[in-house]
């Protein structure tokens, strides 16, 4: 895969710059777009990874272990392995974000298996959403509010 192919995952659009090949398995690196009004509505954790997020344009709101955060331009907020978040753009302006996962456990792949099931017509299939979050060590956290 190319690091430049953007891979959409319903509304948010994610470009990989660095996958766990090119760096021995210790980090991952990707920018991500989230529109105005965009949420990622399941709460997770990560069970063996942790994510270091860097604002790059426009404002996300995190919630992390129920506590808003905001991560504008220039701020980092860091979300420790096992430690429940979820994120949404509020405001009117589209962000974009850049994440590093460490060590690289979180590829391209989870990414496109999330977008295949969003694009299967319909309503989207929670279980199989979940299934697939699973099985790229993510732990979902569905009775967490934001």
């Amino acid at each position: 895969m190319s690091t430049n192919e953007v891979i959409r995952v319903g509304p948010i659009e994610v470009r990989f710059l660095l996958e766990a090949s090119q760096t021995a398995g210790n980090q991952t690196m990707f920018e991500f777009r989230v529109p105005s009004q965009a949420r990622v509505p399941v709460p997770h954790s990560h069970t063996a990874f942790d994510e270091t997020l860097y604002g790059l344009d426009g404002v996300t709101t995190w919630t992390l272990d129920g506590q808003k955060v905001r991560v504008g331009p220039g701020e980092v907020l860091f979300i420790p392995r096992g430690h429940v978040h979820q994120f949404e753009n509020p405001d009117a302006e589209d962000a974009r974000v850049l994440s590093v996962i460490t060590p690289g456990l979180l590829g391209p792949q989870y990414f496109q298996e999330v977008a295949a099931v969003l694009s299967g017509g319909g309503p989207p299939d929670v279980q199989k959403i979940i299934e697939v979050m699973q099985r790229h060590g993510l732990r979902p956290a569905l009775q967490a509010t934001a």
